[in-house]
């Protein structure tokens, strides 16, 4: 062995120890595999991210800019239907399937609270009503008992009274007391402007067809209540108003209410207690999608707006009052809709007893996807029964029924 040997031997071999791959590194193989992924596992990663991201961003701006407002129009069951179907084909993926499946179940758990979809009702049985418990039915009419649909001018449904009785309410709750001006010819296909709102009063009808019940109206909404009004008043949501707003349009100044109040707020004995009932319609939602459109945009900036004014005039009202609370009638807001946060924290939602999975009351066209009608209640409250039948062809929501008593 030569000296050369020796030295080549004991000659120290420094090789440094390979570092740990880090976050990015490791997201970086994930983005960018080492394999070459197949066309159904690019599909199955891009579905995932993308819909993880809509969640997200749904959370984070519904309710919140009428940008966003487009989107709020999706049917809420999808937020379940769309991860459980990247589910299902999920194990196919075979390289990314640990990774994927995990996402996707955080993104169902983040999205199930946006579904609508009722899943206590599974296993909850509301209370019996004791005596006294009161039937509360509340309604958006659709332009009163006009028959507007049709094409051969105005017509009127002759059972819309008669339907109103067979619910045998002691309140009821009724939204779109007015009459639409057809002369401008299909309604249908004509984009609703405040000039075709026609005021009506139909006071005299209602004493015939509702002897002994006492009539609260203010806007749009009407209250029919055979216990006695112990007061009424609108909620003016003026001061919530941005102040391009705050104005009543020129076409709405004999009838100043309809462009001010969104809620009919009546007081009404039950049973030795003060109870405040809370008719309100919302007005819709956002609806244009071409937001690169100026004239688009500003659209629903207006809609955003006096839905949030309208929403912040519920809540002040609310939280001042100490009287047991039911709020009912047409938020035009869907459970996916983060308008909702704006409402009062002591309401509760009695919609565990409702008998149905997934609750819907609007109608487009023929398929009933949106629950947009509600019931809400503060704790001293107790809902023995929830229903929603069908509006029999006389409107395109459904009507909801609850029987209520308070203090047991």
């Amino acid at each position: 062995m030569v000296d050369r040997d020796i030295m080549t031997e004991d000659q120290p071999t420094d090789v440094p120890p390979e570092k740990p791959a880090g976050r990015w590194a490791r997201l970086g193989r994930f983005v960018r595999p080492r394999r070459r992924w197949c066309l159904g596992t690019r599909l199955v990663v891009t579905a995932t991210t993308g819909w993880l991201l809509f969640v997200v961003a749904h959370l984070l701006a519904s309710g919140r800019t009428s940008l966003w407002a487009p989107l709020d129009l999706m049917p809420p069951f999808m937020f379940v239907l769309v991860p459980s179907l990247v589910l299902v084909v999920a194990p196919l993926a075979r390289p990314v399937r640990r990774r994927v499946i995990p996402v996707l179940v955080v993104t169902l758990v983040l999205g199930a609270g946006q579904s609508g979809i009722n899943v206590a009702t599974l296993w909850y049985t509301p209370p019996p009503a004791p005596p006294g418990a009161v039937k509360v039915v509340t309604w958006n009419t659709e332009f009163w008992d006009q028959d507007w649909r049709t094409s051969d001018g105005n017509n009127y449904s002759p059972g819309f009274y008669d339907y109103l009785r067979k619910m045998d309410a002691d309140v009821y709750l009724l939204a779109e007391y007015l009459y639409v001006d057809t002369s401008a010819g299909d309604m249908m296909a004509s984009k609703w402007t405040a000039d075709m709102a026609l005021r009506i009063d139909k006071t005299a009808e209602l004493r015939r067809e509702f002897p002994g019940y006492e009539v609260a109206t203010s806007g749009e909404l009407i209250t029919l209540s055979r216990l006695p009004i112990a007061g009424q008043r609108g909620l003016d949501m003026t001061p919530w108003l941005p102040g391009d707003q705050k104005a009543v349009p020129e076409v709405m100044r004999d009838w100043p209410d309809s462009y001010t109040v969104e809620t009919l707020r009546t007081d009404i004995q039950v049973n030795g207690t003060v109870v405040s009932f809370y008719n309100t319609q919302i007005n819709q939602p956002p609806t244009g999608w071409r937001l690169y459109d100026g004239e688009a945009r500003a659209s629903n900036q207006y809609a955003h707006s006096r839905r949030e004014a309208s929403y912040r005039a519920l809540r002040a009202d609310i939280e001042a009052n100490d009287h047991p609370v039911v709020l009912a009638g047409d938020l035009n807001t869907t459970p996916a809709m983060g308008m909702l946060r704006l409402l009062p924290e002591k309401l509760v939602d009695p919609t565990e007893a409702l008998p149905s999975l997934y609750p819907a009351t609007y109608l487009a066209g023929t398929a009933e996807l949106w629950r947009i009608d509600w019931v809400l209640t503060t704790p001293d409250v107790v809902v023995h029964s929830y229903e929603m039948p069908g509006a029999a062809g006389l409107s395109d929501h459904r009507p909801q029924q609850t029987v209520l008593s308070v203090g047991y």
